[in-house]
């Protein structure tokens, strides 16, 4: 009997399968201006769709680890990967399942790592105890005050329900043993593909697990 097919994991494989990058291929501003002086390590891009931010950092010298719960988008980060001529290790299915060693990546990059309400902060845990000592997170999301500005512009993108949607006092808890370099909400302008176009509100986060 054919287990049924998970909804989210649906929507995203729906969104991948376009030949286009839903996100487009440039990797996430904040991002890039996080990793600009930063020594190539280990890396680790959860929730990461098509590849644009791993393979970005494979650009720089980090050796990369990705993961998602989306089939399509790995093929089209692979093939993103291919185009640039760099590897990552990108793996599919749930964070529990793939068996990344504890206390392995130096920086955890969290770019629009949207996870469902009830086990976000569950995920944020498991993946700091993959962050060795000294590790930095590096985080960008929308916040919970995004929800008016995508109900104004949907092109802005960006999940609708608040539980999912990301709070300063989610991540203070979420991340407890940080010492935090950056902690801010603020307004942003995005053009990220075909997804990601307009004014948005979101939650930037530099920490360094102590």
């Amino acid at each position: 009997m054919n287990q049924p097919e998970d909804p989210w994991k649906s929507r995203w494989d729906e969104r991948y399968r376009d030949e286009q990058y839903a996100y487009g291929e440039e990797p996430n501003a904040f991002l890039k201006l996080k990793l600009e002086n930063r020594i190539p390590a280990k890396a680790l891009f959860p929730a990461e769709g098509e590849g644009r931010n791993a393979v970005y950092a494979a650009q720089l010298g980090w050796m990369v680890s990705a993961f998602d719960i989306s089939e399509e988008g790995m093929k089209k980060a692979v093939k993103l990967a291919e185009r640039k001529q760099v590897e990552i290790d990108y793996r599919v299915g749930l964070l529990y399942t793939l068996k990344f060693e504890p206390a392995s990546f130096d920086l955890i990059a969290l770019i629009y790592a949207h996870f469902p309400g009830p086990i976000k902060s569950e995920i944020h845990h498991q993946l700091v105890d993959l962050l060795k000592p000294g590790g930095v997170v590096i985080f960008e999301a929308f916040s919970k005050r995004h929800l008016d500005y995508v109900t104004r512009n949907e092109k802005v993108g960006g999940p609708k329900d608040l539980d999912t949607l990301c709070s300063i006092e989610e991540i203070r808890n979420d991340f407890p043993d940080f010492e935090i370099e950056e902690l801010s909400e603020v307004e942003v302008e995005l053009t990220e593909g075909v997804y990601h176009n307009g004014v948005g509100s979101v939650i930037r986060f530099v920490g360094r697990k102590k």
